[in-house]
């Protein structure tokens, strides 16, 4: 499977790119733990199916000192011992959110209230732009058909001219 157009060389898509990057630096500095995020990414990358992100997001949340145990077990998180609470809440409200045409609830009020026990105002605006925004990126990287496998960690320089 080659990949079917490269967002980054064309000017409009390069430009989006970067507007997209932004909105996810705001989500990475809020108060929403880094381990949180990457452990939402990555599931939610996982279950969309997108090769890059499933690559990008488990090697920056290793490089960013997360266990290889919970980088394995993310995928079956409910059937694990290696997650807080708080994190069980985040990767349901995820997977809720992920699968939005797979329930007539959409989100489960139980789902939304135990995310709202761990996590605060912010926190929770945070989460939720956060699995928009990794869903959004999940659909272009399949989409276009980014390649996973060859990402080094690191922000890539295309979004940071």
């Amino acid at each position: 499977m080659e990949p079917r157009f490269d967002l980054f060389a064309n000017e409009l898509g390069a430009k989006i790119s970067k507007r997209f990057y932004n909105v996810s630096l705001a989500i990475q500095q809020s108060p929403l733990p880094r381990a949180t995020q990457d452990l939402v990414m990555l599931r939610v990358s996982q279950i969309n199916g997108c090769g890059f992100c499933v690559d990008y997001h488990s090697k920056e949340a290793a490089a960013a000192g997360e266990t290889s145990v919970r980088l394995h077990l993310v995928a079956a998180w409910r059937e694990t011992s290696v997650f807080t609470e708080a994190e069980r809440a985040a990767l349901a409200l995820a997977e809720e959110g992920t699968r939005l045409a797979d329930a007539d609830h959409g989100v489960s009020d139980e789902t939304w209230a135990q995310a709202r026990k761990h996590y605060d105002d912010d926190r929770i605006a945070a989460l939720v732009y956060l699995i928009a925004v990794i869903n959004a990126a999940n659909r272009v990287g399949v989409i276009v058909r980014n390649q996973g496998g060859s990402y080094e960690p690191g922000v890539p320089a295309a979004l940071t001219d």
